[in-house]
């Protein structure tokens, strides 16, 4: 009998990197769909290479990567007929049932609602430094080989991406906190109390609202309490959920039909951005949790 052959060699080391090159190009697209792609794009190119001429196959594979998302994400900069401010981030439903979030594998590989915003504010450059730095330990001369860039440059990029982060991201808050919060919010638009509403929200509150016809986004707390009381007339029932990590909710209408998903950051005792989800295609997609009895 032979042994296996050079390409199901080749094949089974790309197989042992492949969840390390899924989870790195996955917080560099903000998508599992694109991270996928991207991973496939470079066992393609790996495919073309002389394996025997390639020493360290992690860090070349981690190279690759890093430049097929830095296409990926430099050709999203210069598409204008694609508006990448509506495009609605990866989410991660799971029942809120008082577990810590990171006990939860899946939830574990998901990008929070709040870094993937703050994310897509990076330059592509910016974002490729910060990721793979901070959050994969790639050093800076490798990084700085992907972009382009001396050492020294490299650094500075992750420097500025760091403090952007640093700069929009909220605090963290414990997560019991943050489910007072929404679930203080929920209680007050049951009530119908307005006042109520405006002060667990943030003044300048941002609402999302991802709809079949597109997204539409309001900012205030006076300008999101008033549609939010009216929204609430047409819910039968809510099952809290976490979206990325963020407290949130599901709302079922008449007949058990899911009206929509809801996401919450919460900074200091109050909501400082919502997100919803009404358009059934992303909804069915989604595997949403059944209505509670």
């Amino acid at each position: 009998m032979t042994g296996p052959g050079p390409t199901e060699v080749l094949a089974g080391a790309f197989e042992e990197q492949r969840g390390r090159l899924v989870a790195v190009a996955h917080r560099m697209l903000g998508s599992r769909a694109d991270a996928e792609d991207a991973v496939q794009e470079v066992w393609i190119r790996l495919a073309r290479q002389d394996a025997a001429a390639i020493d360290n196959l992690a860090g070349w594979l981690t190279t690759v990567v890093g430049r097929v998302c830095l296409d990926v994400l430099r050709s999203r900069k210069t598409r204008a007929v694609l508006s990448y401010e509506d495009r609605l981030p990866e989410l991660v439903v799971t029942v809120d049932d008082g577990t810590a979030p990171e006990d939860d594998a899946v939830l574990a590989e998901s990008v929070g609602l709040a870094l993937l915003v703050v994310l897509d504010t990076l330059t592509p450059a910016e974002r490729l430094a910060f990721v793979l730095h901070d959050m994969f330990a790639v050093p800076f001369a490798e990084i700085g080989e992907i972009v382009g860039r001396s050492t020294d440059a490299t650094k500075m990029l992750a420097s500025r991406a760091r403090r952007k982060v640093r700069g929009t991201s909220p605090p963290e808050e414990e997560p019991r906190r943050r489910r007072a919060v929404v679930d203080a919010f929920l209680a007050a638009a049951r009530d119908g109390d307005f006042e109520g509403l405006v002060r667990l929200l943030d003044p300048q509150v941002t609402w999302r609202t991802y709809h079949p016809q597109g997204v539409m986004t309001t900012v205030g707390a006076a300008e999101v309490a008033g549609p939010i009381l009216l929204g609430m007339r047409s819910m039968t029932s809510v099952l809290p959920v976490l979206l990325n990590g963020e407290p949130g909710f599901v709302a079922w209408g008449a007949k058990d039909k899911v009206l929509g998903v809801v996401g919450c950051t919460v900074v200091d005792g109050r909501i400082v951005e919502l997100l919803t989800v009404s358009d059934r295609k992303r909804l069915d997609a989604m595997g949403l949790p059944e209505r509670p009895q």
